[in-house]
């Protein structure tokens, strides 16, 4: 077993660590910005005239 690579080994591992969080800030960041523009669209939706219309199913033949 060569123990000369342990040093290079670790750093890798840390690199790695390092990277892995960044992706996962900017993930986060990303999913945040989306589910603030989906609420924006959501809002933006006018509502009806009349709150009444399309809660009810007209089942009689």
């Amino acid at each position: 077993m060569d123990v000369g690579n342990i040093p290079a080994v670790a750093s890798a591992l840390a690199a790695k660590e390092t990277s892995d969080s960044v992706n996962i800030a900017m993930l986060k960041k990303a999913l945040d910005t989306q589910a603030t523009a989906a609420v924006g669209i959501l809002q933006a939706l006018p509502l009806p005239a009349n709150p009444n219309i399309g809660r009810n199913v007209n089942t009689v033949a």
